[in-house]
């Protein structure tokens, strides 16, 4: 290797995730040399600008402005063309705000390990090494197709990347899976106009959700018009549009135009080679870590989703100031100091949930006392009526003896910016009666607080 191929830095990021980014940025600005690695010139920012939380965010606005006389194809495709210049922007703004410092630079290939301190990167121009002090890895998760016959061969398979690419409005769209991701997917493209089935394997849709919570979301989802079959083993795909299932004992077919895989995501940790580096994965193909975040060797760490945690962009970004903390901070903060993290199902209206559910609560022991209104009962909240939007629940979990908030569910308007209201009152000891009499601006979504937590419709 010549000096001309080897590249010297203090800091390697692979990826360019939210973690890795935030860190690089940190770091350069200090003056640490940082080398970014990222295999794709499409993915500057990570998978949240680009193939994750924005544009389906976005296409969840723009499906919901679609009036019953607007061509849906017309629609969606000039929908995806808007969506594509935004994700294209903050693409172009991530590369430039990182490649235009001084003390970072940024390639662009596959990169994989040569030895604990040197990475090899497959450019277009060529193999580039890199040798760093301290290496993060940060390169997300990938989408898991499962091993059903005719799945992966059939031109119609698609992940949500594929998906959210083509400006082809699919007229029948089939979702393999009913957790947050196919739901999502499901909403967003019944209202563009396609004739969408879910098929969910488990008894019902929002298996993580209380019995009462995920009965609501399904009824706004079929009043919708999306069609969901629960308890459906999906076991082949013939004829490459025909998805065959068995239910109750009884085989069924369903015609696609489009065939969602929406089944999980794994860590992308396979072109990685971390033998090389001596740094060890777990039994799903994830960074092994400890509470700091460092890998089996204590130079290299591994930040967002690729260490097998929660697979939010937020989490990665609390990745990062850990990774920091121990790098150029005091070394004090650790994954076991996040309480309260909230997440949210982008349907419509919104589901964002935080805590203990109802059943886990039980679970856990606790004796608890249970607020709950449906959202078109709520007096307190006339911005439900104002907005057009009185559809959906919400609930809080409450400890009986304590009268501390032990989970919400909110399936509501704006509940996306009200889980955190929630969040933060749990992560600050705020009881659920100090959260309940607070002073809300008005009309507002949190007024609702002021009604459902003092609805108590059960109480052990």
């Amino acid at each position: 290797m010549t000096s001309e191929n080897l590249l010297r830095a203090d800091v390697v990021v692979i990826g360019f995730g939210k973690g890795g980014k935030i860190a690089a940025e940190t770091l350069g600005r200090l003056g640490r040399r940082v080398v970014l690695i990222e295999r794709s010139d499409q993915m500057y920012g990570g998978t949240c600008p680009n193939v994750g939380c924005v544009p389906t965010k976005a296409l969840v606005h723009r499906s919901g402005k679609r009036r019953a006389n607007d061509p849906p194809q017309e629609w969606f495709e000039r929908a995806v063309g808007e969506v594509q210049a935004i994700t294209s922007s903050f693409r172009a703004g991530n590369f430039e705000a990182l490649d235009g410092a001084e003390t970072i630079t940024v390639i662009t290939g596959e990169a994989s390990f040569v030895d604990e301190h040197t990475v090899a990167v497959e450019t277009g121009a060529g193999r580039v090494e890199v040798r760093g002090e301290t290496i993060l890895i940060n390169t997300g998760s990938e989408p898991v197709i499962p091993d059903v016959p005719g799945l992966r061969d059939s031109p119609l398979t698609m992940t949500n990347v594929d998906l959210i690419h083509t400006t082809h409005l699919p007229d029948r769209l089939v979702v393999i899976g009913g957790g947050y991701l196919g739901i999502e997917f499901a909403s967003i493209y019944r209202r563009f106009g396609s004739q969408v089935t879910v098929l969910e394997a488990s008894p019902r849709i929002l298996g993580r959700e209380d019995d009462d919570i995920a009965a609501v979301a399904e009824r706004i989802l079929t009043d919708e018009g999306v069609r969901i079959v629960p308890g459906a083993r999906v076991l082949e795909i013939r004829d490459s549009d025909t998805v065959v299932y068995e239910k109750d004992g009884r085989e069924h077919t369903v015609t696609a135009d489009a065939i969602l895989s929406a089944t999980g995501r794994r860590p992308a940790t396979a072109a990685l080679k971390l033998d090389n580096a001596g740094v060890r994965t777990t039994a799903s193909g994830a960074v092994e870590v400890d509470e700091h975040l460092r890998t089996s060797r204590p130079h290299i760490f591994a930040l967002g989703d690729v260490n097998g945690g929660p697979q939010f962009t937020y989490i990665s970004l609390d990745d990062s100031r850990i990774v920091l903390d121990q790098l150029i901070g005091e070394g004090k903060r650790t994954t076991t100091d996040r309480v309260a993290v909230p997440q949210t199902l982008f349907m419509s209206p919104p589901l964002a949930t935080v805590g203990l559910t109802e059943k886990a609560a039980r679970a856990a022991g606790h004796r608890i006392k249970i607020g709950y209104q449906p959202v078109a009962e709520i007096v307190a909240m006339p911005r439900a009526y104002i907005v057009e939007e009185t559809r959906g629940a919400m609930k809080f979990v409450i400890d009986l003896d304590t009268d501390q908030i032990l989970g919400a569910a909110l399936l509501s308007v704006d509940a996306q910016e009200l889980v955190n209201v929630v969040a933060l009152a749990m992560r600050q000891g705020v009881t659920a009666t100090t959260l309940q009499s607070s002073i809300f601006t008005h009309p507002s979504s949190t007024e609702a607080f002021n009604d459902v937590i003092s609805t108590v419709v059960r109480s052990d």
